[in-house]
């Protein structure tokens, strides 16, 4: 796909701000263009890690759900009939409400992990989700510095049988995750907090990219 002239902007301006990042610039537009294309046609994002990296699965999705630096404004038909239903509230919950790109962190939800990690196996917890919530078409999202966490590449697994595209946010030599993930995104460094520090910048471009184009 050939990128609008703001989409490259926001990637060069990555790049001038963390040089180190060239490297892997290819890679960050391959998963923009993914995700461009599961979204097009009706996916969704599905993500997981552990630790830091869970936060920054939930990060995302809160920057995707909702506006991140432009609003999101529903359309008009569904605004209309939200009015029609409602007619004392439906206005303030039509202007409220913000389209959003479906993206959910596998991480999250405590009921369902504790239950599963009792009676069957923890390091499988995401691959039961991603099971339950993944369709062909859809991208999973694992992030993982090592590249090596057990529950990922569960997940990673699950995720290439079902059809879903896989991208991996990692670092150090990329691990397993590096190895079998369809776009990897393998960080220049080798520390953890280093290479979590170079995945929020990435992860917000791709973001940014999303939302310019989608909005």
């Amino acid at each position: 796909m050939t990128l609008s002239e703001k989409e490259w902007s926001i990637l060069d301006e990555l790049i001038e701000r963390y040089p180190r990042l060239a490297p892997v610039r290819a890679q960050i537009q391959k998963a923009f263009e993914v995700l461009v294309e599961s979204y097009s046609h009706g996916g969704k994002l599905l993500i997981a890690g552990n630790g830091g990296s869970c936060a920054d699965a939930q990060h995302i999705v809160g920057e995707l759900m909702k506006s991140f630096k432009k609003r999101h404004p529903l359309p008009s038909e569904l605004k209309t009939a939200m009015m029609e239903l409602d007619p004392e509230e439906g206005e303030t919950l039509a202007e409220s409400l913000e389209c959003g790109l479906p993206a959910i962190a596998v991480t999250g939800h405590v009921c369902l992990t504790t239950a599963f990690a009792n009676d069957v196996n923890a390091d499988m917890t995401y691959a039961q989700q991603v099971n339950g919530y993944g369709e062909k078409g859809d991208v999973f999202l694992g992030i993982t510095t090592s590249g090596n966490a057990k529950n990922v590449d569960y997940a990673v697994t699950v995720a290439k049988a079902k059809g879903l595209t896989v991208i991996g946010l990692t670092g150090k030599d990329g691990g397993r995750l590096g190895r079998r993930a369809d776009v990897p995104i393998i960080v220049p460094e080798t520390e953890t907090y280093r290479i979590q520090e170079f995945h929020l910048p990435i992860y917000h471009a791709l973001c940014l990219m999303l939302e310019e184009h989608f909005f």
